[in-house]
């Protein structure tokens, strides 16, 4: 199957010759394909150039200082929604010139996704670091944690992973964990890496669920210490700062004010469960590249503007007095 499905995708040659060549019929040949097809063996995707929204991708790098704004036209809350954020994504980081050595990626839905959409030898050689712990603690239907494997993939590169959990049961653990000289190495190198790319969590739906991390009661908990959403499986409030201490000190990864140290911090959100997480990203300047759907922007921009007016009133009080 792999033998006929390379010559006719890959050679171009024609099914008859196909047949002649490999000793079957032409409906033989024709079955094979087909059969490639629907196993998965061979993918076709019609992939269409991503709308974007230049104005209000401006308005956001002012607003934002942003260096960098990708903004696609919304389209709900779905697959279709995060598909086309993430498509974007993949387009945005396969233009990058010069082509960064070395990226680093988190895990999850978003990120699975913007895996799929990179296209092949996107970043010939590349090398990529996972910047926190990933090892599920129960199956889950999509491969969210596999990220960075799938991005060396499609790049022809190598991941460097780190293997160990996203969240440990105590804090003294996690100070152990990260003290071992093979696990420091990964954190050492994802701080290096002077691209991130990284999903921004929501609460709604946290994939931490559905890896075993936290249960939907501890979601609520965290919800109801004000937290908004995770980078990098650290969970934060609105302002950017972290939501619960204690969760954070048994959380694995690069913390994310090192974000604000990579020439490049793309962060990539669609949906409104995102909203709340997106602007305290932005506020807390964890992303200087945003790509998210044009109602997430707008929201951020209407939040923006209010800050805005309260700060000139407060201004004309003070002159007043």
């Amino acid at each position: 199957m792999v033998q006929v499905a390379k010559l006719y995708y890959d050679l171009e040659r024609t099914q008859s010759e196909i047949a002649e060549e490999v000793g079957l019929t032409r409906w033989q040949v024709s079955r094979l394909l087909r059969d490639a097809r629907e196993t998965g063996i061979v993918r076709i995707a019609i992939v269409p150039r991503a709308q974007r929204l230049p104005a209000l991708e401006s308005r956001m790098q002012k607003a934002f200082g942003l260096r960098e704004a990708i903004i696609v036209p919304s389209m709900g809350d779905g697959d279709v929604a995060q598909d086309a954020v993430a498509q974007a994504a993949g387009q945005y980081l396969a233009s990058l010139s010069p082509r960064p050595g070395l990226v680093g990626v988190s895990w999850g839905r978003t990120m699975a996704s913007v895996a799929h959409w990179l296209a092949p030898g996107w970043n010939d050689g590349v090398r990529v670091v996972l910047m926190n712990g990933a090892t599920n603690l129960k199956s889950a239907t999509l491969k969210t944690n596999t990220v960075a494997e799938r991005f060396a993939e499609a790049g022809n590169g190598t991941a460097t992973l780190l293997p160990v959990p996203a969240i440990v049961g105590r804090a003294e653990t996690r100070t152990v964990i990260e003290a071992d000289p093979v696990i420091e190495s990964v954190l050492t190198l994802a701080g290096e890496a002077p691209v991130a790319c990284f999903g921004l969590g929501g609460m709604a739906g946290s994939v931490h669920v559905e890896s075993g991390y936290l249960s939907t009661e501890e979601v609520d908990g965290l919800a109801a210490k004000n937290a908004v959403g995770d980078v990098l499986g650290r969970f934060i409030d609105a302002n950017g700062a972290i939501a619960d201490p204690a969760l954070d000190a048994r959380t694995i990864g690069l913390a994310p004010e090192k974000l604000r140290d990579k020439t490049h911090s793309i962060g990539v959100a669609s949906g409104k469960a995102k909203h709340a997480v997106v602007l305290a990203a932005l506020k807390a300047r964890y992303v200087n590249v945003l790509v998210t759907d044009e109602a997430t922007a707008l929201y951020a921009l209407s939040d923006h503007a209010s800050h805005e007016t309260t700060l000139s009133e407060d201004r004309e009080k003070t002159h007043a007095g």
